[in-house]
């Protein structure tokens, strides 16, 4: 990937960035851990590599110079749709402190610049955090998807379809708001 092809987005705590080879490890440690392994399954490093590292769709959820997270900013190519998918998630230590909203603020923000008019997520229907972080954003629901996500054991669960567009916020959603204390990860 050639990383010069990502413009980074900066925001008072989150800078989403590409995604470079010094990133494979943190990005491993963090879909291993227990919270994140429930909703993204399976990952290896040479999956990383190829999911993460090699791909232009991806981008690092950065605070502080440190990997956070990452995330999918799919755009469509059809204009009749103009319509972006994403995906993200976070390592544990970071969560409950809106960077996940703050990173996702960012990317719509640029999205819905470059002519994009919908952002979709599916999120997992079991996933109530998440859900919940994205309502506060501003997604709605739309409705469930059945029989979405293979799971460990090969059942299946559904998701729930969620879009914000870019008639709700024209210049895409409001960022959290931060203070001089959020902008610190030591508590």
């Amino acid at each position: 990937m050639n990383p010069t092809a990502v413009v980074p987005l900066r925001g008072p705590l989150v800078t989403l960035r590409a995604v470079s080879d010094e990133d494979r490890d943190p990005l491993l440690a963090i879909l291993l851990e227990p919270e994140v392994a429930l909703w993204w399954v399976g990952y290896t490093l040479d999956r990383v590599s190829e999911e993460f590292v090699a791909n232009p769709q991806a981008r690092i959820i950065e605070v502080e110079g440190r990997c956070a997270g990452a995330m999918f900013v799919l755009r469509g190519d059809d204009p009749e749709y103009p319509t972006t998918v994403m995906h993200l998630f976070l390592a544990t230590e970071f969560r409950g402190r809106r960077i996940g909203e703050e990173a996702l603020g960012l990317a719509i923000r640029a999205e819905f610049a470059a002519g994009i008019t919908r952002v979709t997520l599916d999120p997992n229907i079991n996933n109530a955090g998440a859900i919940r972080s994205y309502e506060r954003l501003g997604f709605r629901r739309i409705g469930v998807l059945r029989d979405y996500q293979v799971r460990p054991g090969g059942h299946l669960e559904d998701a729930l379809f969620m879009d914000l567009t870019r008639g709700d916020f024209p210049e895409g959603p409001p960022l959290p708001p931060r203070d001089s204390s959020s902008s610190s990860l030591s508590n």
